[in-house]
């Protein structure tokens, strides 16, 4: 697990340098191209199931559990729950580099995940806990879909 743990930090210290150097647009641009290309393969594996079930796939794969509820038509809490209070995109405890993984990484790579399996809708988070700002173990969201207008109306 140190290994892992290893890095992870490595990956957390990188996306750092990189906004450093290039500043936000490098690893949103990245982040969100490589949530669509998430996306683009679900769709080319047909295992485009229901958003509850994507979510609960794509943070699993990240070694949490998570769960996902519909709280009305459109707005969703996913709460995800990691097995230490180590979130593997942020790291630990680290209240000012929350708003640099969560705005650079986390919302554009699952905003791109989503816009290419959901295109007819926008999506937009809200946080309610970060394990970087929380010192805890859940990361947990409001995510809202909002239906796009046709263009053409």
């Amino acid at each position: 697990m140190s290994e892992i743990r290893s890095a992870l930090k490595f990956f957390q210290a990188y996306i750092k340098e990189m906004i450093d150097i290039g500043g936000d647009n490098l690893p949103k641009s990245i982040s969100t191209r490589l949530g669509i290309k998430l996306g683009r393969l679900y769709k080319e594996r047909n295992s485009v199931a229901d958003l509850e079930t994507r979510l609960n796939q794509f943070y699993s794969a990240l070694g949490a559990q998570s769960n996902t509820a519909k709280l009305d038509g459109n707005t969703f809490e996913v709460i995800v729950e990691y097995p230490d209070k180590f979130c593997p995109i942020g790291g630990s405890y680290a209240p000012k580099h929350a708003p640099l993984f969560q705005h650079n990484i986390c919302m554009p790579y699952t905003i791109g995940l989503l816009n290419e399996l959901i295109p007819e809708f926008h999506t937009s988070f809200e946080t309610k806990k970060c394990i970087l700002v929380d010192n805890q173990e859940t990361c947990h969201y409001i995510l809202k879909l909002e239906e796009k207008r046709n263009s053409s109306q």
